[in-house]
């Protein structure tokens, strides 16, 4: 358990998530407490680091706790092999870090929020969708449909080749315990994960900002977000509420991909669409989309739930 500290003032904090330590931020509210808590984690590669601290600040500037933490494989965090994203480990650990935000005494344990952005905005989708004690959630230009996004980002000539290369890896991992990485982004010639030209600038900011995000995945990475589909949950959060900030122009994850989704979903929910590209929430739209989710924590997080 994490010693107290003064209010306002952000702690490291670490906690036991199946054997695996992980290690995060905790901002308690700015009125002392308890209050309700927001649990929020990074996308696809990322740490804290990367502009979620602007987050946490919005967020318990408004009066609610918050717990930002790094996954298992990345950043502070424990966990092997290190840079390896398993999408449903990661949702358990988003589980783990509920369970430990519920142990702080500024936290309100009947009032929990769930928020999360591209690759965990579909985590934060299956989080809400599963965990009762989840009371409303933020979903952030998520990874909604991985099957889809997959098809489109293989040429089809090229799907033998990656099922190839998927299976190469994995024997290769078997016989030698040797595990094989791939670029975030870089030269179209090294396969990255993101080849277009917004992603190479963003990260590329992210190098800059948050010197533990790595720039590679496993390979074996990719093969599991193929077939990945947070979207097959939506249904199933409702009744908690649900905000979906989508941008209008996202290549990455498929803006028509998160509003079929957001269509499908039941109510309560709402929509907040903003302009630009996947990567525009967090410095382009900042104001907008922090501005949409202390709004909706505020109005679905009110003491007594929901």
């Amino acid at each position: 358990m994490s010693a107290p500290s003064p209010p306002n003032t952000r702690r490291d904090v670490e906690f036991d998530a199946d054997g695996t330590t992980l290690r995060g931020w905790f901002y308690p509210p700015d009125h002392g407490g308890p209050a309700a808590v927001v649990v929020m984690a990074h996308g696809f590669s990322l740490v804290k680091e990367a502009y979620l601290d602007r987050y946490a600040e919005r967020f318990a500037a408004a009066g609610l706790a918050v717990l930002v933490y790094d996954h298992r494989n990345f950043g502070a965090s424990q966990g092997s092999p290190r840079q390896e994203i398993d999408p449903w480990r990661q949702i358990e650990d988003y589980r783990h870090a509920i369970t430990y935000s519920c142990t702080l005494p500024e936290v309100d344990p009947d009032r929990v929020g769930v928020w999360g952005t591209s690759y965990s905005g579909g985590h934060a989708v299956v989080v809400a969708a599963s965990d009762l004690r989840v009371k409303a959630v933020v979903s952030q230009t998520p990874a909604i449909n991985g099957v889809q996004t997959g098809w489109r980002r293989t040429p089809m000539a090229q799907l033998r080749e990656a099922g190839e290369q998927f299976a190469a890896e994995r024997i290769a991992r078997m016989r030698t315990g040797e595990v094989a990485m791939r670029p975030v982004i870089g030269d179209v010639a090294d396969r990255p994960v993101y080849p277009a030209d917004d992603a190479f600038a963003y990260f590329t900011r992210v190098g800059e900002i948050a010197p533990s995000w790595r720039n590679e995945v496993t390979v074996r990475t990719g093969e599991w977000s193929r077939v990945y589909n947070a979207g097959d949950y939506i249904e199933m959060v409702s009744p908690r509420p649900l905000l979906m900030i989508v941008a209008d122009e996202d290549t990455v994850s498929g803006t028509d991909l998160q509003l079929s989704a957001y269509n499908r979903a039941l109510e309560p929910k709402r929509l907040k669409i903003i302009p630009g590209g996947h990567f525009a929430p967090y410095v382009d739209e900042f104001e907008a989309t922090s501005s949409a989710a202390v709004e909706f924590f505020a109005s679905h997080l009110r003491a007594g739930g929901r």
